[in-house]
Parts: structure tokens; sequence; C-alpha cells
């Protein structure tokens, strides 16, 4: 199979893309699931027989697809608070998936079982080079096309430094997160995306280079009303 094709050819310079002016984009960044975690392991189980599993030893599946199914509401949250909110012209990636070895990659990349055991081979860990160098190679390409003054969403954990710290050496002050995240756990955060892309009700985000990531308490959520009746 053709490796998937990676974010730093998959769209266009600065220079190529007439439609700048029309909206700045804002690209979300997604936080990759643990492809070692329960229900990764019996996508990766080659003796494994229910549909999904059948189809990425065959042809492949998804990446949104694979990851929804390890991460379950936390990954279906992200994917549909960044499908809601995305803004970006024509050329230009409205999200895009961290991964553990292949840097940056579009939700739609099909996924074989190989790749799958590739990826969960290789830590999520800044000083891991098979992580960090895809990582940042796709980053600076992607920070080189956008447009000064684009926002990077990152969702996912912005408790400990494996997403943050190489992000933020390319990004900086450019990388962003919800601030409704900070003291959330996982599946709060999931919840809480999912809600608000149904309702519509955009989070607000704040620079990760804050000190607000760093608290241990979270600040006010919205009220159930705020979600009129999608509780």
């Amino acid at each position: 199979m053709t490796p998937p094709r990676l974010v730093s050819v998959n769209f266009a310079s600065r220079s190529d893309s007439p439609n700048l002016r029309l909206a700045l984009p804002r690209v979300f960044l997604l936080s990759p699931a643990n492809a070692t975690a329960i229900r990764g392991r019996l996508l990766l189980n080659r003796n494994s027989k229910f549909e999904l599993a059948r189809r990425i030893q065959r042809q492949g599946a998804t990446l949104a697809e694979l990851f929804s199914f390890i991460s379950s509401l936390y990954f279906r949250g992200k994917l549909a608070y960044a499908e809601a909110f995305s803004q970006s012209p024509a050329g230009f990636p409205s999200t895009l998936v961290m991964t553990s070895s292949r840097g940056l990659l579009p939700p739609e990349t099909l996924i074989t079982l190989d790749d799958l055991l590739e990826m969960s081979a290789v830590p999520i860990d800044p000083g891991d080079a098979r992580y960090r160098r895809p990582l940042c190679r796709d980053s600076r390409a992607l920070a080189r096309a956008l447009p000064a003054g684009s926002q990077i969403v990152l969702l996912g954990s912005i408790a400990s430094c494996k997403y943050i710290d190489p992000l933020l050496e390319i990004f900086g002050e450019s990388l962003l997160f919800p601030k409704q995240f900070v003291g959330l756990g996982d599946m709060s955060r999931g919840s809480l995306m999912l809600r608000c892309a149904r309702a519509g009700i955009e989070l607000d985000y704040v620079s990760a280079d804050s000190g607000v990531r760093r608290r241990s308490r979270s600040p006010k959520l919205f009220r159930n009303e705020d979600f009129n009746g999608l509780m």
C-alpha cells in the first residue's frame, strides 16, 4: 500500500492560495488515540473477525474510524467539534490528527493493519525521535504555509509536555487550546466537545503558553440550559 501522504505535501503555500484574505484559517490538531489500549489491541490482533478489524486487514480504514473505535467518546468528541468549528479556505487543512510516528495526517487517511502495528510500536514521547521528528517536520510545513494570524487549536491533553512542547517550539503564540479543558479528564472533554458541536457553542481559546493550562481546576463551564435540551 502506498504510504499516506503527509500534511507537508497536502496544501498550498501562502503564495498559492487566492482566498487568504477571505478568512484566516483555524486548524484543529487532534491528539492521537492509544493503539496499545484494550480496544486498540483488538484491532492489532490478526485473529480478530469483527467488521472494522477485517477491513484494516484487507483494504484499510480511515484514521478517524480507527481512532474513534479505540478512543470512543473522546476522539469522537474531538472530531465532531473540529468539523463544527474549523474555518479554512480552500487549499488549507481544517483538521489534522497527530500520530505516534507519521506526523500530522488528515482524518480520512487510509490506515492498514501493518500501518497501525508500526504506529503502535512508537511511544508518544517528545524524547523519542521517531515521534518528534515527523511531528515537527509536518508542523513546520503547516506553519510555513498558513498566513500570519492563523489559529492552531490543540484538542488534546494540555497537562503534560508530550503534545505541547514540540508544538510550542514551532507555532509559538499561534498555538491555542480550549480553556475549559483545564482540570477535565478525557471523557469529560469528549462529552463537552460533543455537546458543543451539537449545540453550536464554541469554546474559548487561550494561548498554550499561558499559565491557564497549569491550573488544577477547570474554569466555569457552560450551564446545562446552554445546550438547550441536548444533554
